[in-house]
């Protein structure tokens, strides 16, 4: 099963979407800046990517730089923060059954195909 994390507002998460779509019809669009994203989630990405939770927030997010920037926190901090502030999330991120990938450039999804 594949699953791609997907804000529709984002130009390059809707790029990632539109590679996507070229490759396979098999898959799930998770829409998580309206759903949410658990802490389950977001360490089943991290696992899958070998990212830590770092590697997955925009720093460019105003609360990142205003509220969160050069904070020494441990990995279940941030990823409680990222699951209570979807918006801080890179996207979009692509996950199969074994591996998961931050689709930028959107070629990246290739790897786990």
């Amino acid at each position: 099963m594949i699953k791609i994390y997907h804000n529709p507002r984002c130009k390059k998460s809707c790029a990632g979407l539109a590679y996507l779509q070229t490759k396979t019809s098999d898959f799930t669009i998770v829409k998580y800046m309206d759903n949410g994203i658990t802490p389950d989630e977001i360490r089943e990405i991290m696992i899958k990517s070998s990212l830590r939770p770092l590697d997955l927030i925009r720093t460019q997010e105003e609360l990142y730089k205003k509220d969160l920037k050069n904070k020494n926190l441990s990995d279940e901090q941030w990823i409680e923060i990222l699951s209570k502030n979807p918006r801080l999330l890179k996207r979009p991120i692509v996950v199969t059954d074994t591996r998961a990938v931050f689709a930028q450039p959107v070629t990246e999804i290739d790897k786990i195909l």
